[in-house]
Parts: structure tokens; sequence; C-alpha cells
């Protein structure tokens, strides 16, 4: 006799099932209103609903895979929320995503996307695609348009290193869960227009690794120079974006220190411009 309560092989998505038989575990499926106190009792009759936002990511291609990187700040109106804040997770082994918007629900996808593909690849004995990563994700932002009319929005950033092609890859998507790939980088969030127009003005193709790390640490230290929601380096309190490296042999974190040792060249250079 088959359990109802346990997922068979004919439907090997993880999201799929708790949409059916727990809709209360699903980002989407969260009473974020009802459960927040501290919220006015205005905010609570399903009207738009202020909760700390998650601000500005980023990716870029380089000549090996991708490069993902974000901010660590979270706004909440004007207020700082949060200054140490993770946008860009690690999702498997050759993807990662990295989140913009309601930063609760972002974070509750970004984990149930970890999840989902873990228990694809237990229960089919293989990893999906990049392109079926990707669309398994669209559906999630899809599956949460609903809160979106509360103001509780959810953008992923995705990227994925794509054996068959031997390239990375990155995906953005709309509110309604339309999957939209991009040829070279993106940025999303409060500041990413500011951090695309650098990128747009010094990014090549066929950049070194390092060149394009250098590349997208200056595109969210220019994001933060205009826009109030993003976060730059915080020399005193030695608060740094985050990156992570996305190629051929897995994904690798960009260390604190590099970080650091990026900007303290590009803060110096900045001085010595102005001088």
């Amino acid at each position: 006799m088959k359990l109802p309560f346990l997922p068979n092989h004919d439907d090997a998505s993880f999201f799929d099932f708790l949409t059916v038989h727990h809709p209360e575990l699903t980002p989407a499926g969260r009473r974020w209103v009802d459960s927040s106190p501290s919220l006015p009792e205005a905010s609570r009759s399903g009207g738009a609903v202020t909760v700390p936002q998650a601000t500005t990511v980023l990716a870029i291609k380089y000549q090996d895979g991708v490069i993902i990187a974000g901010d660590r700040r979270a706004t909440e109106g004007y207020q700082i929320a949060e200054r140490r804040i993770e946008k860009v997770f690690k999702i498997d082994d050759f993807s990662a995503m990295a989140i913009a918007g309601a930063a609760g629900p972002c974070i509750e996808m970004a984990r149930l996307f970890q999840t989902e593909l873990e228990h694809y690849e237990k229960l089919e004995g293989m990893q999906l695609s990049c392109e079926g990563k990707a669309n398994k994700l669209g559906q999630m932002v899809k599956a949460n348009l609903p809160m979106v009319f509360q103001g509780l929005v959810v953008m992923p950033l995705y990227v994925g290193y794509d054996h068959k092609r031997t390239e990375g890859r990155i995906f953005k998507y709309d509110l309604a869960g339309g999957r939209y790939e991009e040829s070279d980088y993106h940025a999303i969030g409060s500041g990413g227009k500011d951090a695309r127009n650098t990128m747009r003005e010094h990014f090549r193709r066929g950049l070194a690794e390092a060149e394009t790390l250098k590349l997208a640490l200056l595109a969210l230290y220019n994001a933060a120079d205009d826009d109030v929601g993003t976060g730059g380096p915080d020399l005193v309190r030695g608060i740094y974006p985050t990156a992570k490296i996305v190629n051929g042999t897995g994904i690798t974190d960009v260390s604190e220190q590099q970080i650091r040792g990026i900007y303290d060249g590009l803060i110096e250079t900045r001085r010595s411009k102005e001088r």
C-alpha cells in the first residue's frame, strides 16, 4: 500500500509535492503578514506590507564561467534593516542563485530550490540540466505571484554552468515567473540600473576571472555610490559584498580577504584621482 504522504517517482518535484500536500510550507503559503507582530495593524488586512528588502545583486560571464555577487544590505523603507544579510546562495555543485526583494520569502525560496534539486537527483539518479533548473525556479517564482500583490516580491538571479555548452549561463525572471537568458551580464535590485551601467561601460567578452571579479565589485561599489538601498564596502565594520565563482570545476566562494584587497586598491585609485 502506497502511503499518501510520500512522493513517488512519477513526480520528482519536491516543490509540487509541497504545493499539493502542504501549501503552508511554501514561500507563497506562509502567513507573512499575520505572523509579523511588529507590523502595524493596517498592514495586516491584505494590503502591501513593509518588510526588509534585499537589494542589489549581479552576475557577469567570463571566459570559463560566471561570477555572481551581491551587497550585504537589507532595507526597510528608509531604515537599514540588516547590514550583513547573505544574498548569494550555492544551489548545487554547478549553480548558484542571488536574491532581491522581500528578504524572508527570498531566502526561503533559495533554500527550497536547493531541496528541490537534491530531491530530484535522489529520485532520478541524475541532475537536471542547466535549462531544467532554470525552469524549476521559474515555476517557484510564478507560484509566488499572489504574494506580490501584498508587496512580498521575490526576484532571483540564477546562474549555472552548462556542461553541454561548456559555458556559464545567466537567467533572470519577471514577477510572473517568465524566464529570460542574458548573454553577458545582468543586475537586479534597487541599484541594478547603476550596476548595469558600470558593466556596460567596462565589460568585454573573454574577460579573465580576476578582471571579471574586479568588474563585479566595481559595479556594486558604483551602485552603492548612487543608490541608498545598496551597501558598499563598510571599512569600519569590516563588511564587504560576497561573490561566488561558478565554472566547470564547481563553485568557489571568493574570500573576504581577496574582496577586501580589491576594494582597498579601488578606493586608493579613487582617492588619487580626487587629489
